[in-house]
């Protein structure tokens, strides 16, 4: 695999408000995310957006919403299209491999962002946060935060999406050091606040005395502080996110996140249109392996002044 080092975010480009594509020579390029609702794949869609028309395409912007019968359907009208290039944050990582195989067979080349299939030789590449290296970033972290005695509860992510099992892998890896902190209970908040709320109410009922929760990411971590600051116990209990959004980081300056790790997928966004352009244009994307890992940052207290625009930390 190939790792994107942090010096790379410093290239990141700052998302921008969508605008219509005029006509181009180049062709289109379409883009599908998961929710535009999170500000995460937002993002995505539009860094991607952005760069795209920046070399001369005109670029679409669509949303799946984690169904892979509507990704299925996106995939269809990319192809009718005629697209040039297939940008995908696919909706998961074994449903979606069918969708990646359809649009391969049309003569599309595919480029994966933010989640994996499991299968590879499909897509020229696959561009994904170093989510092992942000697990264990924010664990340690965490454990910083909270001690090294007591229990806490954890907020799993969605099951279809390899990135959630990794990151309660990593979490695990570094927790496990640490015998007198005990994991009393796990809910599944698939990527969503609400849900985060709602399993964090079940999750503090059945076990009163945490001492904190570590969250997936960002969206369920929010959800968890709401529930938390309704039950009165916000101060005795911290809570460590993962994504970097924007609601995150004004949070750990309220002081009530311990910290995000930030994922760059203004960074890997881009990338991934750049890789598909030099396809198009060269066939190789430029870089030697499909496979691509981008490291994750730590955002805290004492760095997060340095968070300049959507999921862009300065160094």
């Amino acid at each position: 695999m190939f790792t994107m080092t942090r010096r790379a975010l410093l290239a990141a480009a700052v998302a921008m408000p969508m605008m219509a594509g005029a006509a181009s020579a180049e062709g289109l390029i379409t883009i599908i995310v998961n929710d535009p609702a999170n500000p995460y794949w937002f993002t995505e869609g539009e860094v991607a957006k952005k760069t795209a028309e920046e070399l001369g395409y005109t670029a679409n912007v669509a949303a799946h919403r984690g169904d892979t019968n509507t990704e299925s359907t996106l995939v269809d009208t990319a192809i009718t299209n005629q697209s040039v290039a297939l940008i995908l944050d696919p909706a998961n990582a074994d449903g979606s491999v069918g969708a990646v195989q359809k649009a391969v067979d049309a003569g599309i080349p595919v480029f994966l962002v933010n989640a994996e299939i499991n299968q590879e030789g499909l897509a020229k590449a696959q561009l994904v946060s170093n989510n092992a290296q942000g697990a264990a970033l924010g664990a340690q972290a965490w454990v910083e935060a909270v001690g090294d005695a007591g229990n806490y509860v954890e907020l799993f992510g969605a099951p279809s999406d390899n990135n959630a099992q990794t990151r309660s892998n990593g979490f695990e890896t570094v927790l496990t050091q640490y015998p007198d902190l005990v994991k009393v209970g796990q809910e599944v908040a698939n990527w969503d606040r609400t849900q985060g709320y709602q399993k964090m109410q079940s999750l503090l009922q059945a076990n009163p005395d945490i001492i904190g929760v570590i969250s997936g990411n960002d969206e369920m971590a929010l959800g968890a502080i709401a529930a938390l600051k309704e039950a009165g116990k916000l101060e005795q209990v911290k809570v460590g996110g993962f994504d970097g959004s924007p609601d995150a980081v004004e949070a750990v300056k309220a002081g009530e996140l311990q910290y995000t790790v930030l994922q760059p997928v203004a960074v890997f966004a881009e990338e991934a249109v750049r890789q598909a352009d030099n396809f198009i244009k060269n066939g190789t994307t430029g870089v030697d392996t499909e496979k691509q890992l981008f490291d994750c940052l730590l955002i805290t207290a004492d760095n997060v002044d340095n968070y300049t625009g959507p999921f862009v930390l300065e160094q």
